[in-house]
Protein backbone atom coordinates (compact mmCIF):
# COMPACT_ATOMS: atom_id res chain seq x y z
CA UNK A 1 0.00 0.00 0.00
CA UNK A 2 2.99 2.69 0.93
CA UNK A 3 3.97 2.89 -2.71
CA UNK A 4 0.06 4.02 -3.75
CA UNK A 5 0.23 6.99 -1.19
CA UNK A 6 2.36 9.43 -3.24
CA UNK A 7 0.53 8.29 -6.11
CA UNK A 8 -2.82 9.09 -4.49
CA UNK A 9 -1.15 12.63 -2.97
CA UNK A 10 -0.82 13.40 -6.79
CA UNK A 11 -4.07 12.05 -7.55
CA UNK A 12 -5.95 13.92 -4.93
CA UNK A 13 -4.21 17.41 -6.07
CA UNK A 14 -6.28 17.11 -9.01
CA UNK A 15 -9.34 16.78 -7.33
CA UNK A 16 -8.25 18.25 -3.75
CA UNK A 17 -11.97 17.78 -1.72
CA UNK A 18 -11.14 14.02 -1.68
CA UNK A 19 -8.19 15.20 1.18
CA UNK A 20 -10.42 15.25 3.74
CA UNK A 21 -11.46 11.58 3.72
CA UNK A 22 -7.74 10.51 4.05
CA UNK A 23 -7.48 9.26 7.75
CA UNK A 24 -11.11 9.99 9.06
CA UNK A 25 -14.11 7.64 8.26
CA UNK A 26 -13.17 5.00 6.18
CA UNK A 27 -9.32 3.86 6.71
CA UNK A 28 -7.38 5.85 5.01
CA UNK A 29 -6.14 3.03 3.24
CA UNK A 30 -9.56 2.29 1.37
CA UNK A 31 -9.76 5.80 0.56
CA UNK A 32 -6.51 5.83 -1.42
CA UNK A 33 -7.31 2.34 -2.89
CA UNK A 34 -10.44 3.72 -4.47
CA UNK A 35 -9.01 7.49 -5.58
CA UNK A 36 -6.05 5.64 -7.30
CA UNK A 37 -9.15 2.88 -9.29
CA UNK A 38 -11.00 5.90 -10.12
CA UNK A 39 -8.15 7.38 -11.62
CA UNK A 40 -7.11 3.88 -13.55
CA UNK A 41 -10.97 3.75 -14.30
CA UNK A 42 -10.83 6.81 -15.77
CA UNK A 43 -7.66 6.86 -18.19
CA UNK A 44 -7.91 3.08 -18.90
CA UNK A 45 -4.40 3.05 -17.61
CA UNK A 46 -3.17 -0.59 -16.58
CA UNK A 47 -1.07 1.28 -13.38
CA UNK A 48 -1.68 4.00 -10.97
CA UNK A 49 1.77 5.91 -12.10
CA UNK A 50 0.39 5.93 -16.08
CA UNK A 51 -3.17 7.11 -14.95
CA UNK A 52 -1.40 9.76 -12.97
CA UNK A 53 0.55 10.56 -16.59
CA UNK A 54 -2.62 10.64 -18.39
CA UNK A 55 -4.31 12.58 -16.14
CA UNK A 56 -1.33 15.45 -16.17
CA UNK A 57 -1.41 15.04 -19.80
CA UNK A 58 -5.26 15.45 -20.61
CA UNK A 59 -7.60 18.49 -18.71
CA UNK A 60 -10.20 16.89 -20.55
CA UNK A 61 -9.65 13.31 -18.51
CA UNK A 62 -8.98 15.52 -15.37
CA UNK A 63 -12.47 16.51 -15.73
CA UNK A 64 -13.81 13.36 -15.74
CA UNK A 65 -11.80 12.15 -13.20
CA UNK A 66 -13.48 15.11 -10.82
CA UNK A 67 -16.73 14.26 -11.80
CA UNK A 68 -16.72 10.39 -10.85
CA UNK A 69 -14.72 12.08 -7.06
CA UNK A 70 -17.39 13.65 -6.70
CA UNK A 71 -20.49 10.55 -7.55
CA UNK A 72 -18.24 8.67 -5.16
CA UNK A 73 -18.19 11.51 -2.69
CA UNK A 74 -21.86 10.81 -0.93
CA UNK A 75 -20.31 7.29 -0.31
CA UNK A 76 -17.05 8.44 1.53
CA UNK A 77 -19.33 11.40 3.46
CA UNK A 78 -21.48 8.96 4.60
CA UNK A 79 -18.45 6.76 5.75
CA UNK A 80 -17.17 9.95 7.84
CA UNK A 81 -20.57 10.72 9.44
CA UNK A 82 -21.25 7.46 10.46
CA UNK A 83 -17.78 7.03 12.25
CA UNK A 84 -18.21 10.61 13.84
CA UNK A 85 -22.31 9.37 14.66
CA UNK A 86 -21.06 6.12 16.13
CA UNK A 87 -18.71 7.76 18.47
CA UNK A 88 -21.96 10.01 18.90
CA UNK A 89 -23.73 7.05 20.18
CA UNK A 90 -20.86 5.73 22.24
CA UNK A 91 -21.28 8.85 24.03
CA UNK A 92 -24.94 9.09 24.72
CA UNK A 93 -24.63 5.09 25.99
CA UNK A 94 -22.04 6.07 28.33
CA UNK A 95 -24.15 9.63 29.78
CA UNK A 96 -27.28 7.38 29.96
CA UNK A 97 -25.64 4.84 32.13
CA UNK A 98 -24.01 7.42 34.60
CA UNK A 99 -20.54 6.94 33.04
CA UNK A 100 -18.43 9.62 31.40
CA UNK A 101 -16.01 9.63 28.15
CA UNK A 102 -13.00 9.89 30.63
CA UNK A 103 -10.58 9.42 27.76
CA UNK A 104 -12.58 12.38 25.52
CA UNK A 105 -12.05 14.77 28.72
CA UNK A 106 -8.50 13.96 29.38
CA UNK A 107 -7.81 14.07 25.33
CA UNK A 108 -9.55 17.81 25.55
CA UNK A 109 -7.68 18.52 29.09
CA UNK A 110 -3.81 17.68 27.38
CA UNK A 111 -4.84 19.97 24.44
CA UNK A 112 -5.35 22.95 26.48
CA UNK A 113 -2.72 22.22 28.82
CA UNK A 114 -0.37 21.55 25.77
CA UNK A 115 -1.84 24.78 23.94
CA UNK A 116 -1.43 26.71 26.88
CA UNK A 117 2.47 25.52 27.20
CA UNK A 118 3.43 26.44 23.74
CA UNK A 119 1.47 30.11 23.98
CA UNK A 120 3.57 30.31 27.63
CA UNK A 121 6.96 29.51 25.93
CA UNK A 122 6.42 31.44 23.53
CA UNK A 123 5.15 34.47 25.04
CA UNK A 124 8.24 34.33 27.94
CA UNK A 125 11.16 33.04 25.49
CA UNK A 126 10.23 34.27 21.99
CA UNK A 127 13.33 36.66 22.03
CA UNK A 128 15.64 33.37 23.52
CA UNK A 129 14.37 31.05 20.99
CA UNK A 130 16.02 31.10 17.18
CA UNK A 131 13.39 31.49 14.84
CA UNK A 132 13.06 27.99 13.96
CA UNK A 133 12.08 26.91 17.34
CA UNK A 134 9.44 29.66 17.61
CA UNK A 135 8.20 28.47 14.26
CA UNK A 136 8.02 25.10 15.29
CA UNK A 137 5.98 26.17 18.99
CA UNK A 138 3.83 28.15 16.77
CA UNK A 139 2.89 25.07 14.36
CA UNK A 140 2.40 22.47 17.57
CA UNK A 141 -0.04 25.26 19.16
CA UNK A 142 -1.95 25.60 16.24
CA UNK A 143 -1.84 21.79 16.43
CA UNK A 144 -3.54 21.71 20.02
CA UNK A 145 -5.96 24.86 18.81
CA UNK A 146 -7.09 22.57 15.84
CA UNK A 147 -7.76 19.77 18.17
CA UNK A 148 -9.46 21.76 20.55
CA UNK A 149 -12.09 22.81 17.58
CA UNK A 150 -12.47 19.26 16.48
CA UNK A 151 -13.41 18.51 19.88
CA UNK A 152 -15.99 21.40 20.26
CA UNK A 153 -17.07 20.02 16.53
CA UNK A 154 -17.72 17.09 17.56
CA UNK A 155 -19.75 17.68 20.91
CA UNK A 156 -21.89 21.02 19.06
CA UNK A 157 -22.26 20.66 15.41
CA UNK A 158 -19.23 22.30 13.17
CA UNK A 159 -20.82 24.56 10.80
CA UNK A 160 -23.71 25.56 8.71
CA UNK A 161 -21.88 23.65 6.13
CA UNK A 162 -22.28 20.77 8.07
CA UNK A 163 -26.46 21.61 8.53
CA UNK A 164 -26.10 21.70 4.50
CA UNK A 165 -24.52 18.01 4.45
CA UNK A 166 -27.31 16.61 6.96
CA UNK A 167 -30.00 18.09 4.96
CA UNK A 168 -28.42 16.80 1.53
CA UNK A 169 -27.58 13.19 3.02
CA UNK A 170 -31.33 13.51 3.93
CA UNK A 171 -32.18 14.00 1.00
CA UNK A 172 -29.93 11.18 -0.71
CA UNK A 173 -31.23 8.83 1.94
CA UNK A 174 -34.42 9.88 3.36
CA UNK A 175 -34.69 6.88 5.78
CA UNK A 176 -31.50 8.04 7.44
CA UNK A 177 -28.08 6.77 7.67
CA UNK A 178 -27.59 2.85 7.83
CA UNK A 179 -25.61 1.37 10.63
Amino acid sequence: MAPLIPIALQLASMAPTVMRYFGAGEPAASVVDRVVQVAQQVTGAATPAQAVQQLQADPALVLQYQQRLIEIDGELERAYLNDRADARRRDVALAQAGMRNRRADLMVVMDVVGLVACLGVLALYRDKMPAEVVTLLSTIAGIFGLCLRDAHQFEFGSSRGSKEKDQLLAQINPAGIKE
